[in-house]
């Protein structure tokens, strides 16, 4: 696997502000902080850079011009506090993957998958999604759940995982998972609402794992 590039974390609110250099630092300050504001950086002088300007300029972005958080804003609204959001994470393409869902408004963990072996970031987003929602239904919870992923919603509504990967000996379970979570989107119905996380307005999505 080749090596993981280091990353530099730039808190603008939350326990201690400034620059962490790993996740972990960075999701000390950050964790069950409310509207906690974050991003990371590829080197050192760009989250400098960062750190000394408002979040806005990089949390909040759209058609490629960087725009105040209030004008921001108006397009989305704010995210629903009462919800479950999910993300998945892939080291390589495909490569080690797994997902989580979290509480929105604390961040504290509900559900975990993985690793898996050969898998892609778009899998794991489907099957974090069809997790939250199963989940959702057998404890009848019926908050909204949010993911950043287009595909994966989609992937939803159609009750389909469209992956082009191939089935190996290594993912073998990998696929297993999947056509059982097909399955139940077709067995079974839900309430729950499926929202996109505006990042460009709303920052990283609080099941992020912190790897962009």
């Amino acid at each position: 696997m080749a090596k993981k590039k280091k990353r530099f974390y730039v808190v603008w609110q939350g326990r201690k502000t400034g620059i962490f250099e790993s996740w972990n630092e960075c999701k000390d300050q950050i964790h069950e902080f409310e509207n906690a504001k974050y991003k990371s950086f590829e080197s050192k002088e760009e989250a400098i850079k960062a750190s000394e300007s408002h979040f806005s300029k990089y949390i909040f972005k759209k058609d490629g011009l960087y725009k105040s958080s209030i004008i921001a804003s108006k397009d989305v609204g704010e995210p629903i506090l009462d919800s479950i959001s999910v993300d998945g994470a892939c080291e390589g393409n495909p490569g080690i993957a797994e997902y989580q869902g979290v509480n929105t408004r604390t961040k504290a963990k509900i559900f975990h998958g993985g690793p898996f072996q050969e898998g892609t970031n778009n899998i794991m987003e489907f099957l974090a999604l069809v997790h939250a929602i199963s989940y959702c239904k057998k404890k009848d919870i019926k908050v909204p759940i949010y993911s950043d992923s287009k595909i994966a919603i989609n992937w939803i509504k159609l009750k389909k995982c469209k992956t082009k990967l191939n089935s190996t000996d290594k993912n073998a379970h990998l696929f297993n998972l999947i056509e059982r979570a097909e399955n139940w989107l077709i067995e079974n119905s839900f309430s729950n609402k499926i929202l996109k996380w505006e990042t460009r307005v709303w920052g990283e999505n609080p099941a992020d794992f912190g790897r962009k």
